[in-house]
């Protein structure tokens, strides 16, 4: 029996699948102008380790959407910044995310649709829309009509007065209501635009999803998924047009949010100087087992805080597993217990508990097969804990011993030389008070860098 904490109703609900040889899954993905950060990461491996065990529990017979919006004006205004073609920064950033993705053990979705790819059947619903009273065209523009949806606000526990009471933002003289939203707007100049029975123009943000929902999952699938920050306004505008549009569906029967991610205790931010991505992570040797790792020892629906002390952690963690299971092969079956903490609306941190269990006793059949259903300890992701591992932590030992009597004898000049050496290989160097931390990327040469090392003395 799997558990699952439903955002719509507010509570935690035995799932019961509408059809359970066909378990449907629909999680919002990018919108593709930038490198992925690290919040954007959370989701991604959250919904995987579901999509994991709906297919562990279901033999298989899941269907997963994940879409990437590539019609959006954050696009629009990098084309502008850089005069690149929107397709090419598109599909190249479509790419940065497999990789990022990939390189953190995430399955691909069964279908992942591009919103460009659906624009028929957005201009089709919205029709359908306005057909059937539930939204207006004005000025080139076609905007939903909140006031015909009577459950407008019951995913978010949102009122409509109170909506308009808190109301900041200029409203356009051509909406009917200040909350009614936009399906369809114009494209002008440089802007990507299609003809429509509203003139030239691109969809709004909110119709994409329900148009691709609809055309993979039908009027009807189980789960939806995505960011707390998605819950308003993107996912309450989502139910509204999609149940006016199929008033004989249900539309998303649970809905599951991920919390923030925050940066040792603080949000991320640029300003503050601690917004990172996936690839900067990488880059600086960061395993992306490693970052799984850390993202999966939260609960998902809890603030989750990156730290570089439960990176160290994890990163010595998942090298005493992978030591343990080395030539071994997995049980059959996952743990017991450790599918139980995930059925229990997806307790990874009390699955990490029964991971830790396993590798105390012994157990190490048993904890790779379980630690496989977390997408950890797999073939992919391997290959770090040998011997690029073993350089890292021998070069990291050495210029540790050398800061160590550089403080009793108040000399840095041997530490300066052995850190400018390490940057000059491409590896990061991060000293705190406490430890000295390196990570590099697959293409610095360690052996070579370790000769080097010795060489200094």
């Amino acid at each position: 029996m799997i558990k699952l904490h439903n955002t719509k109703t507010r509570r935690k609900e035995e799932f019961t699948p509408i059809d359970a040889s066909s378990v449907r899954m629909y999680v919002c993905g990018p919108t593709v102008y930038d490198r992925a950060h690290l919040g954007n990461a959370r989701p991604v491996v959250v919904f995987d380790v579901l999509y994991r065990l709906l297919k562990h529990v279901y033999n298989g017979k899941v269907t997963y959407v994940r879409n990437f919006t590539d019609v959006d004006d954050k696009i629009n205004a990098k084309a502008a910044e850089t005069g690149r073609d929107i397709r090419n920064i598109t599909d190249e950033t479509i790419a940065w995310y497999h990789e990022d993705m990939d390189a953190l053990g995430a399955l691909r979705p069964d279908h992942e649709p591009r919103a460009t790819e659906y624009i028929g059947p957005m201009v089709a619903m919205i029709t359908d829309l306005i057909e059937k009273g539930h939204a207006y065209a004005a000025e080139g523009h076609v905007l939903f009509d909140v006031n015909s949806y009577n459950a407008y606000g019951a995913l978010s526990g949102r009122k409509l007065e109170d909506m308009r009471a808190g109301e900041r933002v200029e409203v356009a003289d051509y909406k009917r209501d200040p909350m009614d939203f936009v399906l369809w707007k114009p494209s002008t100049g440089e802007q990507p635009g299609w003809e429509s029975p509203w003139g030239y123009g691109r969809p709004g943000w909110h119709i994409e999803c329900s148009a691709m929902s609809l055309d993979l999952l039908g009027e009807s699938f189980d789960i939806h998924g995505g960011g707390l920050d998605l819950q308003f306004p993107h996912h309450e505008n989502e139910i509204a047009q999609s149940c006016c549009a199929n008033p004989h569906g249900d539309f998303a029967h649970y809905w599951l949010h991920n919390e923030m991610l925050q940066v040792e205790g603080k949000k991320m931010s640029k300003s503050l100087g601690n917004f990172f991505t996936v690839k900067d992570l990488l880059d600086k040797g960061v395993p992306g087992e490693v970052i799984r790792f850390v993202l999966l020892s939260t609960h998902y629906r809890s603030p989750m805080d990156w730290t570089e002390k439960k990176m160290r952690e994890a990163m010595e963690t998942l090298r005493k597993w992978r030591g343990l299971t080395e030539g071994i092969d997995p049980s059959p079956n996952p743990s017991p217990a450790l599918v139980a903490a995930l059925s229990d609306d997806l307790n990874t941190a009390g699955a990490m508990a029964e991971l830790h269990g396993l590798a105390k006793s012994g157990d190490a059949a048993g904890l790779l097969a379980s630690a496989k259903l977390l997408g950890l300890l797999t073939d992919e992701l391997g290959g770090w804990d040998k011997l690029g591992g073993q350089l890292l932590e021998a070069l990291r030992l050495q210029i540790t011993a050398t800061r160590k009597r550089a403080m009793e004898t108040k000399d840095f000049t041997e530490v300066d030389r052995q850190k400018s050496l390490l940057l000059d290989a491409g590896i990061h160097v991060q000293m705190s008070k406490d430890e000295v931390l390196l990570g590099a990327g697959p293409e610095v040469d360690l052996e070579e860098t370790l000769e080097k090392m010795k060489a200094l003395k």
